[in-house]
């Protein structure tokens, strides 16, 4: 067990009295509150711990930081579990030294998932699509964790050899033709390749970072995605301010060096990833590729334009984001449905008209609305397909026509979004 049964059952208790308001809030978030912690969790013989997706047999960077997230609230009064996360750290930074361009690793050296893909696979890799994200998630974490519970342990050798691997990788991929990476599937789905022999769409310099794959696991259209490169921006900024704390002189120039490259990729954003919507404001584009092509879109999955201050790139009130956010909850993305039952972000990774708990629960994470954070909560309730549990997603006009019967991410998000309405935090 990764938690004490007391100190959780207490908190569920405390939740019920909260959500007594909202019953079906309370018993949606007690199912995937515990479901998460009793069913995706696990420790390697390390004593490192692993965190299953859900119904996929492998642990994504991105998702296993999702997952996770919401327990920091308890996690400095519950020892066990605060080291439950310290160990998830630790095994998030481990894989990325074995291959920062991963994205998803597997319980053990066992050769599962995609290994015919035409790429540096191994034995312990899963999936090997360069995401931005999978590398900016481990960061976020362990400063949360830090500022959450005053934990430290977790800035060891392993983690500052993993950051600078981090900062050596997003500074390559400036560059992406001098990148020793590629990526190619044997598929009829053009959204799970890069083209030009695995190299991707042409692209010019910006001072942005690379990314073959978008955090759905699509290939980007064009190669510089905006909402990837402002997380970055933050974790590099976060980066810093641990090795100018915690590290040790072997790591003397990583401050520096995560600062600077902060510096370049938001300078990036703003002269190369802006643009106007049909209303003639200025808005972030989705994609870029330096070369004048760019895309005005959102998607779900986070990092996304809509999430941007929930990332700490900017305000909920910040004239940009707030255009960008009424473009994106328009007809003007061409991913946004709106039906008998919801409205909202899809994806071209799931079907047409299909909608994302997960871009619901950001879209109430946004905003200082009360009011459309308690309708979007009614509404991921209304539209769990009767399993009391969130999905990946699901159809606008019939939400009972749902994808992945267990995804951990979208319920964890579901937690955030109630925690966040009650205004609980993380007692710093």
């Amino acid at each position: 067990m990764f938690y004490t049964k007391e100190i959780i059952e207490h908190w569920l208790t405390d939740i019920q009295k909260k959500t007594a308001d909202h019953p079906s809030w309370g018993s949606v978030f007690e199912r995937c509150y515990t479901d998460t912690l009793d069913r995706t969790i696990s420790q390697l013989e390390d004593g490192t711990t692993f965190v299953l997706t859900g119904d996929i047999p492998a642990m994504w960077l991105r998702d296993s930081t999702a997952q996770v997230k919401p327990y920091l609230a308890l996690a400095g009064k519950d020892e066990t579990l605060r080291q439950m996360i310290v160990g998830l750290v630790e095994r998030q930074m481990a894989f990325i030294l074995m291959d920062p361009y991963a994205n998803a690793f597997n319980q053990a050296a066992n050769g599962h998932g995609h290994q015919s893909d035409h790429t540096q696979m191994g034995p312990w890799i899963w999936e090997r699509k360069y995401e931005v994200d999978s590398l900016c998630y481990p960061l976020q974490l362990a400063y949360l964790l830090w500022k959450a519970t005053g934990e430290t342990s977790h800035f060891n050798q392993t983690f500052f050899g993993a950051a600078e691997k981090i900062v050596q990788v997003w500074k390559l991929e400036q560059h992406h033709e001098n990148s020793p990476y590629s990526f190619e599937r044997d598929t009829d789905r053009l959204e799970d390749t890069l083209t030009h022999q695995g190299k991707g769409a042409p692209c010019a310099y910006t001072g942005m970072t690379w990314s073959g794959f978008r955090p759905s696991d699509d290939a980007c259209i064009y190669p510089y995605l905006i909402p990837s490169n402002m997380f970055a921006v933050v974790v590099l900024g976060y980066l810093g301010e641990i090795a100018e704390l915690f590290a040790s002189e072997e790591f003397s120039d990583l401050a520096e060096g995560a600062r600077q490259l902060a510096q370049e990729i938001d300078q990036g954003i703003r002269t190369f990833g802006l643009t106007k919507n049909q209303a003639g404001e200025t808005i972030f584009a989705y994609e870029v590729d330096g070369l004048g092509n760019q895309s005005i879109m959102d998607d779900p999955n986070v990092p996304s334009l809509l999430a941007a201050p929930y990332l700490g790139y900017c305000s909920k009130d910040d004239p940009i984001y707030l255009a960008t956010r009424r473009t994106i909850l328009s007809q003007e993305n061409p991913y946004y449905y709106e039906g008998d039952y919801a409205a909202g972000l899809g994806s071209s990774h799931t079907f047409y008209r299909y909608i994302w708990p997960i871009a619901l629960a950001i879209q109430g994470l946004t905003t200082d609305d009360k009011e459309e954070k308690a309708r979007l909560l009614d509404t991921m309730v209304a539209c769990d397909g009767g399993t009391g549990l969130m999905h990946e997603s699901f159809h606008v006009d019939d939400p009972t026509l749902y994808s992945r019967e267990w995804f951990s991410w979208a319920n964890m998000m579901f937690c955030e979004l109630v925690l966040d309405y009650y205004d609980i935090r993380p007692e710093e």
